[in-house]
C-alpha cells in the first residue's frame, strides 16, 4: 500500500515528466492578497497571472498547496468531524497551464494518472462538466476510455468555479469516485454523500468576475486543477475515511494517549476528528504568521481553537492540550513543509497561551449560560433571547457558535435574528464613528466606468525620486462636490504596506487644488479633492502635482526606521518575530509583531541601542526596483505584512543589516533618520505585541513634550513644596500654641527669691527652636522674673533660660550665666544674651535636680 508521502511524490513526479516546473506552495496566510483571509486554493499564488497583471518564467507548474477553508464560499467548518472527508486544513495537489495547454491535455493527463499510475478502477470514476461545455464532453469521450454514461452535466453551483466574489473563474470538470456497491447510480454524484466523493477538479479559467457580477474574458485561457490530497490518499489506501489514512493516524494515536479516549468508541470519534483536523489548521496558520485574535483571520483561528478546546472537554481534556500535539505534526510534515518544524516551539507557546485564556473565558461563559437557561423553560420559552446571546458574546467573549451548540444540547434554540440585529447596531455605531467627508463617493468608486478618460493606462509613480512632477490629466470625474483626477504620472503614494497616503496639491495654471485622498484602481492613481465650479479639469491639460515634502520626509524616516526596528527585533527577540501589521505616518510609527511574551525594559533598551548604533553608521540605501522575485528571495529579503508581490518586486536594503520586500518610500541614508525612540510596548492580542516609536522630527516633539512635562512637574513640585512649608508652619504654630498653654502651670507656681519670681519646669518640644519659642512665650507671660525651661529632644537635654529686663537691670542677673551653670550640672554647656540663652546637655537623670536647684542658683547670683 502506498504511503501518503509516496502518493504526494508520485503526483509531482508525474507532472514533472509532463514538463511542469515543480514550485513551492505559498504561505497559508496570504499577506499579498487582501481579498483572502487564508489561502484556499493552489491557484491563489497565480492570481496575477490569470488576471494578466503578472507572469512567470514558466508556462506549466505543479505543487502541493496548504489550504484553509473556514469562511465565505468555502466554509467547511461546521461539517468538520461529522463526516469522513471535510477538513478546515488540507493539501491541494495541483497542476497549471498559463496560456499553454488547455482542456484536452488536462483531461487526458488526469485520467492517465488516476487509472494508469494509481490504478483506480475506471468503472468507479465519473466526470461532471458545466451544462453548456460540450467541448469538454467530447474531449472526455475522445481522449479517455471513461464510460460515456459516467459523464454528467451540472449547473453553476457544481461546475462553474470561482475563487471568491470577484476574480478569475470558469467552467470546470470534476472527477468523482463511486465507493458504493451501486456503480451505475448517477444520482450519487454531487449528492453530498460519502458513497461518492469528488477527488479532482479541473478548472478551465477563461473569465474574470467583476464587482458588478459581470464576466469579462481573460487575456489568455488557463488550466487550474486541484486534487484533495487527503481524499485521494483515502481512496488509494482503501480507507472509508480520510481520518483513517496515515495522514491523520499519528495525530489520532497521540490524542488517544493524552486523553484516554478510544477512537473506535462511537461517542468519541467526532471529538478526536475535530481535534486532529483543527490542530493542523492552527499550527500551519500560526507558523505562517497568523495568530488568534478578535477580527479577520485572527478571529477565525480563535473560533477554530475554541471549537477544538470545547470538543476536548468531551473526552476529558479540561486543561490545555492542543499545544502538545504540535511536535507530532512537525515530525510527520516537517520534511514537506519545513516551516512547521522550524517554528514549532513558537507555535506551541501561542496555542498554549490561547488555550489558557479560553479556559478562563469558557468557565465564565458556561456559568453565565447556565444561569440564563435556568430561568427559561424549553417548552414555554424554547429560544434563548438575542439580547442574552449578544451579552454572552459581547460581555463574556463567548462565541455565538458555542452558544448555539450548547443551546441545542439543552433543547433550546437561539434568537439568531435578534442577535444579528444587535451585532449590526454595534457595527453601525463603529461605522458612524469613522465616517469621513468623502466616504460616500470614495466607497462607491470601484472602477473607472464613470470617468471621462483619455489614455488612462496606468499612472507611473515618481515618488521614489521626486516630490513634484509635471503631468497630464488622463481621466477625471465629478460627483456631488467630490472630484477625482487621474494623471499619467504622480509623486503621490497610495497607502500600502502600512505607509499612509501622501497629501499635497495639484496646480492647474494658477489654480491650486488641495488633494484630500488618493486611491488606486487598475494601476491608475486617483487624486480626490473637494470640487468647486471654478476648477478647470480637462483631459490632456498639463498640471503640476506636488506632495507635502516635509510630511513625506517624516514618513520616509519612520518607514526606514520600521525596517531597522524589524531587523533589531529579530536579532534580539528571535527569528520567530514576524510582522503582523504596521502604521507608518509622519508623526510616529506603529509595528505589530508576533511574540509570546512582554518585551522587557532591558530588551527595549537593547533594541533602541542596536537601531541607533546602525543609524549612526550612515548606511546607504540600496533600492532594488522591479527585480525578479526569485532574485529578491536569494538576497534573503523578508516579506513585509500587507504588501503584494508579483513576478517583479522592490527590495529595500540597508547594508547587511536590513533587507526587506517593500514598495514604500525610504531615506537614502540611515543617518537621515536621526534618532530612534520607542514610546510604548504592549499586547494587542494573544501572541501579538505592538511597539510605537518615533524618529527624526518625532524625536524633537518627544523631547519637547518631555521637557514640558519636566517643567510642569518642576513648577508643580515647587508649588507643592511651598504649600507644604506653609502648612508645616501653620501646623507648628498650632502645636506651639497648644504648648504655650502648658506654660500656664509653670507661670502659676513661681518661687519668690529675694524679690524675684523664679519659674522652672519641663515641657515637650519638637526641637530646640520650638523650645526657644516657648522661652519667648514664658518671658512675655511672666512680666517680671527669671525662668528655666527644659525638654528632652532626641535623647538629649535642651535648656532655655529667660530673664526680664527689669531683673537684668535691677538684680544684675544674666540668662547666659544662669543656663551655663545649670548645663554644667548636666554635663553640658551653653550661653547667650542676658534676656535669653540656650544650652544642651547629656545627663537626663539629673534634670529634675537641676530644675529644683534653679531658685537657689538665682539667689546666689543676685547682687
Amino acid at each position: 500500500m502506498l504511503t501518503s508521502k509516496e502518493i504526494r511524490a508520485q503526483f509531482l513526479d508525474f507532472f514533472h515528466s509532463k514538463e511542469h516546473k515543480i514550485v513551492s506552495g505559498s504561505p497559508v496566510v496570504p499577506f499579498d492578497d487582501p481579498t483572502l483571509l487564508f489561502t484556499n486554493a493552489g491557484m491563489n499564488q497565480f492570481k496575477d497571472v490569470f488576471l494578466g497583471t503578472g507572469k512567470r518564467e514558466y508556462n506549466r507548474a505543479a505543487d502541493t498547496q496548504k489550504c484553509i477553508r473556514v469562511s465565505g464560499k468555502h466554509n467547511d467548518l461546521e461539517e468538520v468531524g461529522h463526516d469522513t472527508y471535510h477538513h478546515t486544513f488540507f493539501e491541494m495537489l495541483g497542476n497549471w497551464s498559463f496560456g499553454d495547454y488547455y482542456k484536452k491535455e488536462a483531461i487526458a493527463w488526469a485520467w492517465e494518472l488516476l487509472t494508469e499510475v494509481w490504478k483506480l478502477p475506471k468503472e468507479r470514476l465519473w466526470a461532471t462538466v458545466y451544462k453548456s461545455d460540450d467541448e469538454a464532453i467530447e474531449i472526455w469521450k475522445s481522449v479517455t476510455d471513461i464510460n460515456p454514461n459516467h459523464i454528467l452535466k451540472f449547473g453553476e453551483k457544481d461546475n462553474f468555479w470561482e475563487m471568491g466574489e470577484t476574480g478569475p473563474c470558469g467552467p470546470c470538470s470534476e472527477i468523482h469516485i463511486n465507493l458504493s456497491d451501486d456503480l451505475e447510480n448517477a444520482s450519487l454524484v454531487n449528492a453530498g454523500k460519502q458513497e461518492c466523493i469528488e477527488i479532482w477538479n479541473l478548472v478551465f479559467i477563461q473569465y474574470n468576475r467583476l464587482h458588478d457580477g459581470s464576466l469579462e474574458d481573460l487575456p489568455a485561457k488557463h488550466v487550474d486543477t486541484g486534487m484533495g490530497f487527503e481524499r485521494v490518499c483515502a481512496v488509494i489506501q482503501k480507507k472509508s475515511s480520510n481520518y483513517d489514512t496515515d495522514v491523520f493516524t499519528p495525530l489520532i494515536n497521540e490524542i488517544e494517549i493524552i486523553s484516554g479516549a478510544d477512537y473506535q468508541n462511537t461517542g468519541e470519534i467526532v471529538p478526536i476528528r475535530v481535534i486532529a483536523d483543527h490542530i493542523r489548521t492552527l499550527s500551519f496558520a500560526i507558523a505562517d504568521g497568523a495568530v488568534p485574535g478578535n477580527d479577520g483571520r485572527g478571529y477565525v483561528l480563535r473560533r477554530i481553537l475554541r471549537r477544538a478546546s470545547r470538543y476536548g472537554r468531551k473526552i476529558n481534556l479540561n486543561e490545555p492540550f492542543l499545544y502538545r500535539l504540535v511536535d507530532i505534526l512537525a515530525d510527520e510534515m516537517g520534511s514537506v513543509f519545513p516551516e512547521i518544524a522550524a517554528k514549532k516551539d513558537y507555535v506551541k507557546k501561542i496555542i498554549k497561551a490561547e488555550e489558557e485564556s479560553f479556559n478562563r473565558t469558557l468557565d465564565r461563559g458556561i456559568e453565565q449560560f447556565e444561569k440564563i437557561v435556568l430561568e427559561l423553560n424549553p417548552e414555554s420559552s424554547p429560544v434563548i433571547p438575542g439580547a442574552e446571546v449578544f451579552k454572552l458574546y459581547d460581555t463574556f467573549g463567548f462565541p455565538v457558535d458555542l452558544t448555539r451548540v450548547m443551546a441545542l444540547e439543552k433543547e433550546f434554540g437561539i434568537d439568531e435574528e435578534g442577535f444579528e440585529k444587535l451585532m449590526e447596531e454595534q457595527k453601525k455605531r463603529a461605522r458612524e464613528a469613522t465616517k469621513s467627508k468623502f466616504a460616500s463617493s470614495v466607497a462607491q468608486l470601484n472602477d473607472l466606468s464613470d470617468f471621462e478618460t483619455e489614455n488612462a493606462n496606468g499612472t507611473s509613480f515618481t515618488g521614489y525620486d521626486e516630490f513634484q512632477t509635471p503631468a497630464h490629466i488622463t481621466g477625471f470625474k465629478k460627483d456631488n462636490g467630490t472630484g477625482f483626477i487621474i494623471l499619467e504620472k504622480s509623486p503621490f503614494y497610495v497607502e500600502a504596506g502600512g505607509q499612509i497616503d501622501d497629501t499635497g496639491k495639484i496646480y492647474i495654471g494658477e489654480k491650486e487644488i488641495l488633494i484630500q485622498d488618493v486611491m488606486k484602481i487598475d494601476g491608475n492613481i486617483i487624486h480626490v479633492f473637494e470640487d468647486t465650479d471654478d476648477i478647470p479639469v480637462t483631459n490632456g491639460i498639463e498640471v503640476n502635482a506636488a506632495i507635502d515634502r516635509g510630511r513625506r520626509l517624516d514618513i520616509m524616516r519612520n518607514h526606514s526606521g520600521t525596517h531597522f526596528m524589524h531587523s533589531a527585533l529579530r536579532q534580539i527577540l528571535g527569528t520567530h518575530v514576524q510582522q503582523a501589521g504596521s502604521y507608518v505616518g509622519p508623526e510616529r510609527l506603529r509595528f505589530d509583531f508576533t511574540h509570546f511574551g512582554k518585551v522587557t525594559p532591558e530588551e527595549i533598551t537593547d533594541i533602541e541601542g542596536l537601531v541607533n548604533s546602525k543609524l549612526r553608521e550612515n548606511i546607504e540605501l540600496q533600492h532594488h526596483r522591479s527585480i525578479p522575485i526569485d532574485e529578491a528571495k536569494k538576497m534573503g529579503a523578508l516579506m513585509f505584512f500587507g504588501d503584494k508581490y508579483g513576478d517583479f518586486v522592490n527590495v529595500v536594503q540597508f547594508g547587511d543589516f536590513s533587507v526587506e520586500f517593500c514598495g514604500g518610500t525610504h531615506v537614502s541614508n540611515s543617518g537621515q533618520i536621526g534618532l530612534f525612540k520607542i514610546l510604548s510596548e504592549a499586547s494587542i492580542s494573544s501572541g501579538i505585541r505592538r511597539i510605537e516609536a518615533v524618529t527624526g522630527a518625532g524625536i524633537e516633539s518627544y523631547i519637547n513634550s518631555q521637557l514640558a512635562k519636566i517643567k510642569e512637574y518642576d513648577e508643580r513640585y515647587h508649588q507643592l513644596s511651598e504649600e507644604k512649608k506653609k502648612l508645616e508652619r501653620e501646623l507648628a504654630d498650632i502645636k506651639l500654641a497648644a504648648k504655650m498653654k502648658n506654660l500656664d502651670a509653670i507661670v502659676s507656681s513661681p518661687v519668690l527669691v529675694k524679690g524675684v519670681n523664679v519659674f522652672a519646669g519641663k515641657l515637650d518640644a519638637a526641637n530646640a527652636d520650638e523650645l526657644k519659642s516657648l522661652g519667648d512665650g514664658l518671658r512675655s507671660k511672666i512680666k517680671s522674673g527669671a525662668g528655666l525651661l527644659a525638654s528632652v529632644i532626641d535623647g538629649k537635654v535642651s535648656l532655655v533660660c529667660i530673664v526680664t529686663d527689669d531683673v537684668i537691670s535691677g538684680k544684675k542677673l544674666s540668662a547666659g550665666t544662669l543656663v551655663s551653670e545649670i548645663a554644667k550640672q548636666l554635663g553640658g554647656g551653653g550661653g547667650g544674651r542676658p534676656q535669653l540663652a540656650t544650652a544642651g546637655a547629656k545627663d537626663i537623670a539629673k534634670l529634675s535636680d537641676a530644675l529644683n536647684s534653679f531658685p537657689n542658683l538665682v539667689s546666689s547670683k543676685i547682687e
